[in-house]
């Protein structure tokens, strides 16, 4: 069958035996093209035109298609690529599906969508979603990797293009970003997210927002370049015990308001188009049967206007969950909480239509879910044209794009922390001979991608040893041995590695997990180094050294959470910290290493000495008793320093940065006035680099305990040998809040203390008295139920 090409498809013919149906669909099709030329004033996830073109075409819906439109399926791979499943073509015809995921391509979802709306009765589009997590096809740093960059500009820009590359492909909708906070590295998830704190968290969960949607507030929903953007998993879906994926979470109300739930609303406050539910339980009540989260808390509290979209099989999990006997049941609940789309498992499409004729389920529940699908669907522009994501012109100008690969590099070099340094080892010359590359990830470039990598390749990415051949030439002998696989504890290598570093001029030493290891399902018992690799890596510092006491030897580790590495940091003369950067993670890293580029990256997680520490984060609340080396009975271990091996916000430079006069705007402010800080940071080393001025808050005394400090401000800056720079915050009433007794959110009159510094142990400090009466920000939060 001929696929029309852009521009030249047939328009939209409404059945000719349903008059009223004529009419609305060309009035909405000339509504939807005013619409997007028009300057809009309105979300459009709001917008009055939306909301009557819904209501327009809800009246026209039989119930089964109105199931239908909650329905969202799964693709299956094939030798073409992926494909919708046996039977879908049908259910396309009969209005028997609203979504799929997994399904990409600009000729093939051009086809479906011909299906879909000229085939079909009601000829209503169809949505397209895809787990764009850190790229398309162009891979991205992972986003733990990419929060290493503080960079709002810099995470929103690569979300920017992951979606001017997804939606050439067809797509309209990703699963991203993961805003979970994660104090457990455990948790294999924690690579798909921001790491521990809920200020870093939400600040970059808003910029990924405007970036997959093209604008804030969802105001570019409408450009063929803009997707959906799903918020999620929601909520705390971070918090599983033990860091066991899918588990239970056990928080305080107080907890959940102060830590985990601040980055959902920041993105829902960006204009987030869709929310996730999360696969865990609250309190004893499944998310996906939770209408506390999704109605009071969500949609009344933050004013959500989205849709909320089931995670996969998340619905027919309440049947294991125990709250639930049958999928007849799980629809019922997950109706009732207000999930409007159900992934994967066909739980409404094969029950709720029956739940609605038997009165189980009221009418105006499943209208409502159906009305928000349709909303976005018109936000979007696909009743105007359908095709407009399936341009395969777009898609061949996009894939792989020179500006994207570049802005991919770009991203992967400031996402590089620096853990280690000693005696200036790094940079390494560039006149070096022979240079041994030595570890079982040196050469794995699917590794190199990390995990949810989309469309991504391996072949088309960069290994370690690839980049440091690419940056070297052939001026230089580079000798690649394994030494040890990822994870067993097979020594026999070790003898060519030890051989290959005391014969090479320096050694690079890469080792951490494969791609694999973190992710979904990917949760970890110890987060010490799998297998023999650190062993391996002791083996060869240590021949290195014999060698010559001077050898440059580096570590480069390869990972998707914080790692245990306590004997390696005291042992390697350097460390870098390189997560999984995508495509061009071996680029990046040579970069670095070679001092190409000057490293600037910061940790967004604490690193524990020793899995035993966990949980270990840095904005904890204090204790009646705190850690002191000097009293025993005190808050710490027999068997290990309580302090983390890298503190959060860490991260070194090949220059240094001197802070001075740190100062205030104004001693004493009244609660509700914002406050200016500024200190002077000086580059006070001989080459360019950049510098995350870091501000921390502490409320000295008050009515409820809070954190000994939390992250209330932060600014990357790019500073010339010899340049200083005054860097400046304001912080407002929000900044200074906490939730009291009553769980309002409020300022209390009291002293609070600022540090500034260049990691969490910023020791700099001012303080300041907040005076007046208390002022209430918010009401009490809704009570758990």
């Amino acid at each position: 069958m001929k696929v029309p090409q852009r521009n030249v498809h047939p328009p939209i013919k409404p059945p000719e035996m349903n008059r009223n149906l004529t009419l609305v669909m060309f009035a909405v099709a000339a509504a939807t093209v005013a619409t997007n030329v028009q300057a809009q004033t309105e979300s459009p996830l709001n917008s009055a035109r939306g909301s009557a073109f819904a209501d327009s075409i809800l009246k026209l819906m039989t119930l089964e298609e109105k199931v239908g439109q909650l329905n969202q399926l799964p693709g299956g791979g094939s030798q073409t690529g992926p494909r919708v499943p046996q039977g879908g073509e049908a259910l396309i015809q009969t209005g028997g599906v609203g979504s799929f995921l997994g399904i990409y391509g600009a000729t093939y979802t051009r086809e479906l969508q011909r299906i879909a709306t000229q085939e079909s009765r009601l000829k209503i589009p169809l949505l397209f979603g895809h787990d764009v997590i850190h790229g398309f096809r162009t891979i991205f740093p992972i986003p733990l990797a990419e929060a290493a960059t503080f960079d709002t500009a810099r995470a929103e820009n690569s979300a920017r293009l992951a979606a001017i590359e997804a939606t050439a492909h067809g797509l309209t909708w990703t699963f991203a970003p993961m805003v979970d906070i994660a104090r457990d590295p455990r948790w294999g998830r924690i690579m798909e997210g921001s790491g521990e704190d809920p200020y870093l968290g939400s600040m970059l969960a808003a910029a990924r927002v405007r970036g997959f949607q093209g604008g804030d507030n969802a105001m570019g929903l409408g450009k063929s370049d803009a997707m959906l953007s799903t918020v999620k998993h929601f909520a705390a879906y971070g918090g599983a015990e033990g860091g066991r994926d899918y588990n239970s979470v056990e928080l305080s109300e107080r907890t959940l308001w102060e830590t985990y739930l601040p980055p959902y609303e920041a993105a829902v406050k960006a204009g987030a188009a869709v929310v996730m539910a999360s696969f865990n339980d609250l309190g004893g009540v499944p998310v996906h049967s939770s209408d506390w989260l999704m109605s009071d808390v969500l949609r009344t509290r933050w004013g959500f206007k989205g849709i909320v979209d089931s995670d996969w099989g998340g619905i027919g999990e309440l049947i294991p969950h125990g709250v639930a006997a049958n999928n007849a049941d799980a629809a019922t609940l997950g109706i009732r909480a207000g999930i409007d789309v159900d992934m994967s498992d066909a739980v409404y499409a094969n029950n709720l239509a029956a739940l609605v004729r038997s009165g189980r389920v009221p009418i105006a529940l499943v209208d409502s879910a159906v009305k928000r699908v349709l909303r976005i669907k018109y936000a979007l522009g696909l009743f105007s044209d359908p095709y407009r994501f399936s341009d395969t012109a777009r898609e061949a100008r996009y894939t792989l794009a020179p500006e994207h690969v570049a802005a991919a590099r770009a991203t992967a070099r400031e996402s590089i922390v620096l853990l280690k340094n000693a005696n200036n080892t790094l940079p390494l010359r560039k006149t070096l001979r022979n240079i041994a590359v030595i570890g079982p990830l040196a050469d794995d470039a699917q590794s190199a991608l990390g995990n949810w990598a989309a469309a991504g390749k391996a072949n088309e990415a960069v290994s370690v040893l690839a980049g440091i051949r690419n940056a070297l030439g052939s001026s230089a002998r580079v000798t690649s041995v394994r030494g040890a696989p990822v994870d067993t504890a097979d020594t026999t290598g070790f003898a060519a590695a030890r051989k290959a570093a005391f014969q090479a001029e320096a050694v690079v030493i890469i080792v951490g997990e494969r791609d694999t290891m973190s992710g979904e399902a990917s949760s970890r018992a110890s987060i010490e180094l799998p297998g023999a690799q650190r062993d391996l890596a002791l083996a060869v510092i240590r021949a290195a050294r014999t060698a010559s006491a001077t050898k440059p030897v580096v570590m480069v580790l390869m990972n998707g959470r914080s790692l245990a590495i306590p004997e390696l940091a005291n042992e390697a003369p350097a460390i870098v910290e390189s997560w999984f950067l995508g495509d061009q993670h071996g680029n990046a890293v040579a970069d670095v290493l070679f001092g190409d580029y000057n490293p600037g990256g910061k940790l967004p997680v604490t690193f524990p000495r020793a899995t035993g520490q966990i949980p270990l984060y840095y904005n904890h609340r204090n204790t009646g008793r705190p850690a002191d080396a000097r009293n025993h009975y005190t808050s710490k271990y027999l068997d290990l320093p309580w302090t983390p091996l890298f503190p959060f916000g860490f991260g070194l430079s090949y220059t240094t940065f001197t802070y001075s006069n740190l100062r205030l705007s104004a001693p004493r402010i009244n609660a509700g006035d914002s406050l200016g800080i500024s200190v002077d940071v000086r580059n006070s080393g001989d080459r360019a680099g950049d510098e995350v001025v870091q501000l921390y808050l502490r409320d000295d005394v008050a009515s409820v305990e809070q954190p000994v400090r939390t992250l209330k401000g932060f600014r990357r800056v790019t500073l010339q040998p010899g340049e200083t720079r005054t860097v400046t915050f304001r912080i407002g009433p929000d900044a200074f809040s906490l939730y009291d007794r009553q769980m309002r959110k409020i300022v209390e009159p009291g002293s609070f203390s600022i540090f500034v510094g260049t990691n969490s142990d910023a020791s700099m400090t001012a303080r300041v008295d907040v005076a007046g009466d208390t002022l209430v920000l918010a009401p009490p939060t809704p009570r758990v139920r």
